[in-house]
């Protein structure tokens, strides 16, 4: 991947993304709302991964194999572990159940758990913030402070119990909130 781009600016450093950052980081962004689709119509819909997989995600990315198979791990992964991640967002909310929850909040939950636990190179920030504009665009306008705090919430639960391994260029070591 190309070097971003350095330079000071009134005595501080400024990292600017270079336009091949910039295409991934919008190629990821698409991935992740094709696998959130994708999701949708597994647990909503009752249809198949195969077939969401052909008819979703090969249609939103099909130009972008990278894409697709960030798609289609996120996708298996995030429906392969819906249970035990329903397990860690019922830890985090309280008075109310998980079955209860909007069911696109619930669904950007576990996908981002599964980037949490299952994606050693996504750093948790970026995850937290993809999950966060996610609910701003598909759910509802209260959604977004709802999901991050549940995330920022479950991560240090994660972080305390040394689940979270990453590893890899670019990575951040704190959550969103500190």
């Amino acid at each position: 991947m190309k070097r971003d781009s350095y330079f000071q600016l009134m005595g501080k450093v400024c990292i600017f993304p270079s336009l091949k950052t910039l295409k991934f980081m919008h190629n990821r962004r698409a991935a992740r709302e094709a696998a959130l689709k994708s999701i949708y119509a597994e647990e909503v819909g009752g249809n198949s991964t195969q077939d969401v997989t052909s008819n979703i995600l090969k249609e939103a990315l099909g130009d972008d194999p990278d894409s697709f198979r960030f798609a289609e791990k996120l996708l298996l992964t995030t429906v392969d572990h819906a249970p035990e991640h329903d397990r860690l967002i019922q830890k985090h909310i309280n008075n109310w159940e998980v079955t209860r929850l909007a069911i696109i909040d619930k669904l950007i939950l576990r996908m981002i758990l599964s980037e949490f636990l299952y994606f050693d190179d996504v750093p948790t920030k970026v995850s937290i913030n993809e999950g966060i504009e996610l609910a701003k665009k598909f759910s509802t306008r209260k959604s977004g402070n709802f999901v991050n705090g549940i995330l920022d919430a479950v991560l240090t639960e994660l972080k305390s119990e040394g689940k979270i391994q990453k590893k890899g260029r670019g990575l951040i070591e704190s959550s969103a909130s500190e």
